[in-house]
């Protein structure tokens, strides 16, 4: 029951803070900012990370990588990523948007690019890419309603990582004329 009542929430809560800024494949030329979000438990996060920062400032493209980090972070553990631009399971509601300081973070970027490199999205990376005002929106897995405008799939015999996803996007932005 109470699933089902989450579920209510969210469907309404997505309806309510939807973006309606019409998305659509744009070339890389009239892009000014993006945002990524990339998973820190997939092992290349570090390298994919760099590269991605890498690929826009040499196009001279402002923007920000946030961080999934859903792990169960002990005592003596610490974040590896900034905290500002890291959403982990404490940020999140009952219902599993993140917290309005992360969305704040997002808006503030007001990024043209929005890319998901999460395999597997929860409701809060969703949320986030829902809600996002980006012109362009790029992701690993469709979700309904067809919210990405690019989707990147993991071949079904083999899992690429965030920076093989990365890669193949790469490719696609600099041939989108």
């Amino acid at each position: 029951m109470f699933e089902f009542i989450k579920n209510i929430i969210r469907k309404r809560s997505l309806k309510n803070h939807a973006s309606i800024v019409p998305t659509q494949i744009i070339p890389l030329s009239k892009v000014n900012s993006y945002v990524a979000i990339i998973d820190v438990e997939d092992p290349t996060f570090d390298t994919c990370k760099t590269a991605i920062m890498n690929f826009f400032r040499n196009r001279d493209i402002k923007g920000c990588v946030f961080f999934q980090d859903f792990r169960k972070i002990g005592s003596e553990d610490r974040l590896i990523t900034s905290i500002q631009t890291t959403i982990t399971k404490k940020d999140l509601d009952w219902v599993g948007r993140p917290s309005k300081y992360k969305l704040n973070v997002l808006g503030e970027q007001a990024p043209d690019l929005f890319i998901s490199l999460i395999k597997d999205p929860e409701f809060a990376i969703e949320y986030m890419a829902r809600t996002s005002t980006a012109k362009f929106k790029i992701g690993r897995k469709q979700m309904e309603g067809n919210l990405f405008d690019l989707v990147i799939n993991d071949p079904e015999d083999k899992h690429i990582s965030q920076m093989e996803s990365f890669k193949a996007i790469q490719g696609y932005l600099t041939k989108i004329q």
